[in-house]
């Protein structure tokens, strides 16, 4: 005889087996509520339509014996009324809920993650903190009751999932990482320099349907439109010239404009050697002489022609610069293979000079206006500065145009009181290749408290990196108050670095066992990084991070412009002005007609 098995041997299955009955019950319910409900409200429908009184509440009798409550209803009515379109209603409800859960699911749990901050957590930058900040930073809007949001702050997106604004103020700085098509000119060049109460500074390498033709013509309805063209990027017309060596009578702003040269033409990891050093400092004592006597720029690549020249030691001399003449002397006099060499690496940084299409944009031209930062900086002008991508001396002169704006803004700053008001918009956009300010880290530390608002757009660290060094990115990432992370982040290490900032929360694990006394349930807490570094990398078009200093992270749902109330319009002036410029450029590059005359 077979010994029966002991109780706790059986235990496990009671409870599993309770627990299906349970489930069993709870779906059986699920559909027979909503379902007598159903019927009992289409049965009621049915009946009032052929003129029958509406039934008692008894939804377990209108599904099991309709024809009790409605018993004047035609058959056929009533199987239609209380049977097909209740059946059909509930199953059409069931698929869409099937379709749609999982939908919702994921995009709920794509929020809770990726939507980092809530709006609490970066109330500064929301519109009643921005409001209260701006009034506080321009006094122009102190006694105003009513302040317009772009006269606030910066537009940088919306707060995922939320309709919440979020601003940058007229205080921060910003730098912006963000790889081509992730954004930067549609959603943050763009938006802003429309938006701009101020002069606008744009640096770029594009001009058919970039920021230059999308902006242009909003922007001449508020001030003048300077544009400085020296490789014919938008082939526009010279309207204007920029000397230089204005900010060039100094050692230091001689040299300034020396190290533009430099920075244009070498890497930051290059620019050390011996050879470097010495053509940059040549350059800065022959711009220290052209200066000086008011010569156009173009007179330094004559006297680096000719290394014997007297002209720029007796210049030097007349001026009292009597040290630095005798620094060139020796330089002029020293051995001929070390003075060629330096001579020839200056002429190589200052060789753009030599084309006089590209000169003609910083010497003096008749019956043309001569642009003068000094006054840009009290206007709402804007100065689109355009160069080629490795210009090498033609984006030497757009850093140093770029640099002595911002220097001039800051003097303004300083007359007025601290800082300009309105703010000027410095944006830099394709910074590390046609605008490489050398000290642009240092300068990150007080332009802010000025009112001169730079934004960096970079297409990634590395980038920044190759340009101003590791240490000098480093910094100008700890000094920007704002930072914004596009998608398109393929570096590892750097995603890495930005997922280690967006930190680590809590996760609840769930865990079941099983055992002779049947099923238990634990819970336990882990942490797990908020957003990984493949999440960071995968981030879908048309979102962003934003680290903004004291705040946690955030995740942006960014405003392209081309979404917002008068796009058509801005549409149709930035392809008028594209077409301007093809058809200025197939003017430019048509086969010249020549006439022979008849022959002999």
């Amino acid at each position: 005889m077979t010994s029966p098995l002991p109780p706790s041997a059986t235990k496990p299955s009671d409870v599993d087996g309770y627990d299906i009955a349970f489930r069993l019950l709870l779906g059986v319910l699920a559909v027979v509520v909503p379902l007598s409900h159903l019927t009992w409200l289409s049965g009621n429908v049915t009946s009032w339509l052929t003129g029958q009184p509406w039934a008692a509440y008894e939804p377990a009798t209108a599904l099991l014996h309709p024809d009790q409550l409605w018993p004047h209803t035609e058959e056929t009515s009533l199987l239609i009324g209380a049977r097909i379109v209740p059946i059909t209603v509930l199953l059409t409800l069931a698929v869409a809920a099937g379709v749609l859960w999982p939908r919702h699911k994921t995009s709920a749990g794509r929020k809770k993650i990726c939507g980092m901050a809530k709006p609490r957590d970066i109330e500064p930058l929301m519109a009643k903190a921005i409001t209260a900040k701006a009034r506080s930073l321009r006094p122009s809007l102190k006694t105003s009751k009513r302040i317009d949001a772009k006269d606030t702050g910066i537009l940088l997106g919306n707060l995922q999932g939320t309709k919440h604004e979020v601003r940058m103020g007229y205080e921060d700085v910003a730098v912006a990482i963000m790889a081509p098509r992730s954004g930067k000119t549609t959603s943050l060049a763009i938006p802003s320099i429309l938006d701009a109460p101020g002069p606008v500074l744009l640096t770029s390498n594009k001009a058919a349907g970039d920021a230059y033709t999308a902006t242009t013509d909003a922007r001449a309805t508020v001030g003048r439109v300077w544009s400085m063209d020296p490789q014919q990027i938008a082939h526009a017309t010279r309207e204007m010239w920029w000397n230089p060596l204005a900010d060039a009578k100094t050692l230091d702003g001689a040299g300034r404009l020396a190290g533009h040269f430099l920075a244009a033409s070498v890497d930051a990891n290059q620019q050390g050697d011996f050879w470097s050093k010495a053509g940059s400092n040549i350059l800065s004592q022959l711009f220290l002489a052209a200066a000086l006597d008011e010569r156009p720029i173009t007179d330094v690549m004559q006297w680096l022609a000719f290394p014997a020249d007297r002209t720029p030691l007796d210049i030097l001399r007349d001026h009292g610069f009597t040290a630095v003449a005798a620094q060139l002397k020796g330089t002029v006099e020293g051995p001929p293979e070390t003075r060629d060499g330096i001579y020839e690496t200056a002429r190589q940084y200052a060789a753009a000079l030599l084309n006089s299409e590209i000169a003609a944009w910083v010497t003096p031209q008749k019956d043309v206006p001569e642009f003068r930062p000094s006054q840009f900086v009290t206007s709402t002008d804007t100065l689109y500065l355009l160069s080629k991508d490795g210009g090498g001396g033609a984006s030497a002169l757009i850093a140093a145009c770029a640099d002595s704006v911002m220097r001039a803004a800051t003097a303004q700053a300083e007359r007025a009181g601290g800082r300009l008001d309105p703010p000027m918009l410095a944006i830099l956009d394709e910074a590390a290749n046609v605008c490489k300010i050398s000290d642009l880290p240092d300068l990150y530390s007080h332009l802010g408290s000025r009112g001169i608002i730079p934004i960096t757009i970079l297409q990634s660290y590395r980038q920044g990196q190759k340009v101003w060094g590791d240490a000098g990115m480093d910094a100008m990432w700890s000094a920007s108050t704002v930072k914004v992370i596009g998608s398109g982040i393929d570096d590892p290490d750097f995603a890495d670095k930005l997922s280690r900032l967006i930190g680590d929360h809590d996760v609840e694990t769930t865990s079941t066992s099983h055992s002779d006394s049947g099923k238990s349930t634990s819970v336990s807490m882990r942490q797990e990084r908020i957003l990984p570094a493949d999440a960071i990398r995968a981030l879908p078009k048309g979102t962003a991070l934003c680290f903004a200093t004291g705040m946690r992270a955030a995740m942006l749902a960014l405003r392209p412009w081309y979404l917002e109330p008068g796009a058509d319009e801005l549409a149709a002036a930035s392809a008028r002005a594209s077409k301007a410029i093809t058809s200025r450029a197939v003017a430019k590059h048509a086969p010249q007609q020549t006439n022979y005359g008849p022959t002999a």
